[in-house]
C-alpha cells in the first residue's frame, strides 16, 4: 500500500480522529507483544536495523550500508529480513541465482548481493541459523518491534522529511508504536535526508541523550546511463517521491510518473505500457533497484534501474557504536 495522504503532519482530514479508537487498540496489542515477548540471544552480537513508522524510511540501505562497514572492519555478517512479500516462511538462506522475489521478497535479493543474506519469519530462528552457518554478527533488516529476538545494538531510522508524519498509531498515522517507546529501546537514530530537524522535536523530551547519525540516500549504480535523460519513471516504494526527486537531482526530465503500491507485482502488461510509452516518447523506462528485481528476465532487459547507497555524514560515529561489538 501506499501511506495515506492523511499520514502526513499537518494534515486537516478527519480521518486520524475517527480511526483514534483503532490507534489506541493497536497500542495495547504493540503493549502486550513487547511484554509476554522472551528474547532469545543469538549467540553471536545482533545488530537491529528498524524504524518507528511504517515503510519508506530507509531501513534496508541502512543494513545494506552497515553490513558493509562491518565487512570493512574485518567481521563476516549475515543479514536477516523478514521476506516480505515472498512466499517462503525459512529459515532460508537466499541464493540470487535460484530465488526470485516472489519466493522470498525483493529486499532480501537486495541484501544478499551484499552479504550472506537470510529470510525468516521466525526472527530468533534466522539469527540462530546465521550463528550456525559462521556468522560472528547478525544484521537485522526490520524488527525493532519484534520481542523474541535479543539485540546488542538498536539504530532506528528516521527519514528527515517525513519525521513521524501527524504523530498517531496506526491506522490513524503511521506509527507502530508511540515515538517515546519506540526510542527507550534504541542506542541511536539514523536521520536519513538534508531536512532541518529539531532534535526536540524529533526525538521528544525522553531521549535527548541518543546519538544523532546523519545520512543521506546518493544515486550509485546506473546513474551514468540516466542522468541527463528523458525518462518514464516507475516506482512501487513506500514513499515513490524520493526516487522522482533522486532523478530530478540528476537532471532528468521525467516525462511520466508512475506510483504503484509498495512490492507491486508487476504484470507483463504493465511493463510493457511502460515501455511503449517511452518508447512513443524517445525515453528511457526507469526504476528502483527494489522494483527490478521483482520484474521478469525478459522485463529487466527493458528497463533500466537506478540504485542508492546510503552515506553517512560521520563513518566514525558508526564505527564509535560498533567497535563494543567487535569484543563479543
Amino acid at each position: 500500500m501506499r501511506p495515506p495522504e492523511f499520514w502526513q503532519a499537518g494534515s486537516t482530514s478527519p480521518w486520524p480522529t475517527l480511526l483514534l479508537p483503532l490507534g489506541l487498540a493497536w497500542h495495547a496489542g504493540a503493549l502486550m507483544r513487547q511484554r509476554l515477548g522472551r528474547p532469545v540471544r543469538a549467540g553471536v552480537p545482533v545488530i537491529c536495523i528498524g524504524n518507528l513508522v511504517a515503510g519508506g524510511a530507509g531501513k534496508t540501505p541502512t543494513a545494506i550500508a552497515v553490513a558493509r562497514r562491518l565487512t570493512q572492519r574485518g567481521r563476516r555478517p549475515h543479514i536477516v529480513s523478514r521476506g516480505y512479500g515472498g512466499q517462503l516462511h525459512g529459515p532460508l538462506q537466499v541464493d540470487p541465482r535460484r530465488h526470485n522475489a516472489r519466493q522470498v521478497g525483493d529486499e532480501a535479493l537486495l541484501l544478499a548481493a551484499v552479504a550472506p543474506t537470510w529470510i525468516a519469519r521466525n526472527r530468533s530462528a534466522g539469527a540462530l541459523a546465521a550463528a550456525t552457518a559462521g556468522a560472528d554478527v547478525v544484521v537485522l533488516d526490520d524488527g525493532h518491534q519484534n520481542p523474541i529476538l535479543y539485540k546488542d545494538l538498536s539504530l532506528v531510522v528516521i527519514d528527515a522529511e517525513f519525521g513521524h508524519g501527524n504523530g498517531r498509531l496506526m491506522p490513524a498515522g503511521p506509527l507502530r508504536e508511540p515515538v517515546a517507546d519506540g526510542l527507550a529501546r534504541a542506542d541511536a537514530v539514523v536521520l536519513i535526508g538534508a531536512g532541518e530537524v529539531s532534535r526536540g522535536k524529533l526525538l521528544g523530551a525522553a531521549r535527548t541523550d541518543l546519538p544523532l547519525l546523519r545520512a543521506e540516500l546518493r544515486p550509485a549504480a546506473g546513474r551514468e546511463a540516466i542522468a541527463g535523460r528523458k525518462v518514464v519513471a516507475f516506482a512501487g516504494i513506500g514513499r515513490p517521491e524520493k526516487f522522482f526527486a533522486s532523478l530530478r537531482a540528476l537532471g532528468c526530465r521525467i516525462i511520466f510518473a508512475h506510483h504503484f503500491p509498495d512490492h507491486y507485482p508487476y504484470s507483463p502488461d504493465d511493463i510493457m505500457r511502460i515501455v511503449e510509452a517511452a518508447t512513443a516518447e524517445a525515453a528511457l523506462p526507469v526504476t528502483t533497484a527494489k522494483d527490478w528485481v521483482r520484474l521478469s528476465p525478459e522485463a529487466r532487459q527493458m528497463v533500466q534501474a537506478l540504485d542508492v547507497e546510503l552515506c553517512f555524514a560521520d563513518e566514525a560515529a558508526l564505527d564509535r557504536l560498533l567497535a563494543p561489538l567487535d569484543h563479543e
